[in-house]
């Protein structure tokens, strides 16, 4: 299910269905101003309750009343944090179904991601939010434009870290490693089968990964993959005691039974350099030892 492309004077929304701002976002709400979109917050934008932007029945609200506007054509998560899977269940996306939109966002908006696509195919976009958009480079912003205008966009990039080589095509599906295994076993877990796989994290114990990956084969995920792309695995920590392996080895340690390509280095997540991915659209990828393309067909 594939939401319409934006125009120059079209209304946008942002909203908070997670954690509350520390801050004001004006540099975002003026970035997207400048793109010829109207700017419609939330009540959650400057909510607060506790950790979360407003109470589960604020932030429900909110995202809600934004899915079943026609005017509105994309809703923007402000930030993540936690707290999107509070509200999930109690969202209703049957209008959604009939007129879907752009969701946009990354890290907990996962979550939504995840479920869109498990119940109803849409395709979402995995990229800056407002809150992050301050410190996004200025190719991680143009890529957010173009993916919601529908210029042309695929990425070329080298890795700095040795790939699995190959080539495959599928649908792209992810987001964060350990909002998707909490994903698991509800009505918001997607079918691995065929599908590229990308994978963020940030700020995880270097057990933890290896855990979550082991979740991933344990359950049939990985092993009928087409490819897999690892971004950003940023702010990764060890215990005393060292476990002996990086990210990188780990995940490598469990796909090595798999023909299907891998990449390294991929540039989204939570870093700055954030490019934007469309989830739920078929994609070709390319991996080379060192070199990466990833098209959109």
């Amino acid at each position: 299910m594939n939401p319409a492309y934006l125009q120059p004077g079209d209304s946008v929304a942002i909203t908070c269905p997670a954690k509350k701002l520390p801050h004001k976002i004006d540099e975002a709400v003026n970035l997207l101003k400048s793109w010829g979109l109207n700017v419609i917050l939330g009540e959650t934008v400057y909510a607060e309750y506790n950790q979360y932007a407003g109470d589960d029945g604020l932030r429900t609200k909110d995202f809600q009343r934004f899915l079943d506007d026609p005017s509105i054509k994309a809703i923007f998560a402000a930030r993540g944090g936690y707290g999107t899977v509070r509200i999930i269940d109690g969202i209703d996306f049957s209008g959604f179904a009939l007129n879907p939109k752009w969701i946009v966002g990354f890290s907990d908006i996962t979550v939504i991601h995840s479920h869109i696509y498990a119940n109803y195919q849409a395709q979402s976009i995995h990229g800056q939010m407002p809150l992050t958009i301050p410190d996004g480079t200025k190719r991680s912003l143009e890529t957010l434009k173009k993916v919601l205008f529908n210029e042309a966009l695929d990425y070329q990039y080298k890795s700095s870290i040795d790939n699995k080589p190959g080539e495959a095509k599928g649908v792209l599906i992810g987001g964060n490693l350990s909002l998707l295994i909490s994903m698991m076993g509800s009505v918001s877990e997607m079918n691995y089968n065929d599908k590229i796989l990308f994978l963020e994290e940030v700020g995880e114990y270097l057990y933890s990964i290896d855990r979550m990956m082991w979740i991933l084969k344990r359950s049939g995920k990985l092993a009928n993959l087409k490819g897999l792309i690892i971004g950003g695995f940023t702010e990764i920590k060890d215990n005393d005691i060292p476990f002996g392996k990086t990210a990188v080895e780990i995940i490598n340690e469990h796909v090595s039974d798999y023909s299907y390509p891998v990449c390294y280095n991929f540039p989204a997540g939570h870093i700055e350099d954030n490019h934007a991915l469309i989830l739920g659209k078929t994609v070709n990828l390319k991996a080379g030892k060192r070199e990466v393309h990833l098209t959109y067909l």
